[in-house]
């Protein structure tokens, strides 16, 4: 999928760059498999303030997507290709022989009229879903399961592809998009082929109505605010301080782990993102 760019005769086109949209074969969606999307502004059910920076944005309905692919061992035809406002991947509308239709996340070179199925039984080719154990090693996956029957997980946005590395003891092992290398449970389902619309990171928005268009709203930086407002506040010359990045309440910013040092899922880290072995308790 090409990005389209644009001769500068506006600021604004400068630098803006937007998809083609050219592998989009429907326009609307399906009535039955969408829902309102109610929007909050960032608050939470005491109307209060909970995360920064949000309000506005382009009206969206939510697609209701098949994460679980539930319909085993039945065939399905790829009636469309769609577009998602919530998500950066397209999703490929399927009908099945019985007449139900589903969405599932797209992925790269799946065309309208393709057959697709996912069960134990299905061969290991594009957008077919499988058990870990039924795949190849060394193939491309995505939409992966935590725990079987949970529906996928890992590995949905757009471009992502993990690679399916071994099988040992009932475990499945597989570098993630990161880098980290992590076991699953080689009764999880994990869809062959690697996440459409790979273009998507080269994107550029160009301008601030791009970012309020997605829900975005902008926010004052700390050191333009007095010291009673935030603790990067104030100072001749609006500096910091030299101080870390931290929120209005003193929290740090950048390079502030929050992932708890005793997590039950640490025994399933086998090669952590920054490419070094989890040291395992």
């Amino acid at each position: 999928m090409p990005v389209k760019t644009f001769r500068p005769l506006t600021p604004s086109t400068r630098y803006l760059t937007v998809s083609s949209f050219e592998e989009i074969t429907k326009a609307k969606p399906e009535k039955r498999l969408v829902m309102i999307r109610k929007k909050t502004g960032g608050r939470n059910c005491y109307g209060r303030v909970t995360c920064r920076g949000r309000g506005g944005g382009h009206k969206q309905r939510i697609r209701i997507v098949d994460f679980k692919r539930r319909k085993m061992g039945i065939e399905a035809k790829v009636v469309a290709i769609e577009y998602d406002p919530l998500r950066s991947a397209r999703l490929a509308l399927l009908e099945y022989k019985d007449g139900e239709k589903a969405y599932i996340l797209a992925p790269n070179g799946l065309q309208v009229g393709a057959r697709l199925m996912s069960g134990s039984s299905a061969p290991p080719e594009i957008g077919n879903a499988l058990p870990l154990k039924m795949i190849p090693a060394g193939m491309s996956v995505h939409n992966i399961e935590l725990s079987p029957g949970k529906g996928g997980q890992m590995v949905r946005s757009a471009g992502a592809a993990a690679t399916l590395m071994s099988r040992d003891e009932g475990h499945a092992l597989i570098r993630l998009p990161s880098g980290e290398i992590r076991k699953v449970d080689e009764n999880c389902f994990a869809t062959i082929g690697q996440v459409g619309n790979t273009d998507h990171e080269n994107v550029v928005l160009g301008k601030a109505g791009r970012n309020r268009h997605l829900g975005v709203h902008p926010l004052s930086r700390g050191v333009a605010k007095n010291p009673v407002d935030h603790p990067m506040g104030g100072g001749a010359g609006k500096t910091s301080g030299g101080g870390h990045p931290v929120t209005p309440w003193g929290v740090i910013t950048k390079g502030y782990k929050t992932r708890k040092k005793k997590k039950y899922s640490n025994r399933f880290i086998v090669v952590r993102r920054d490419g070094r072995p989890m040291k395992q308790k």
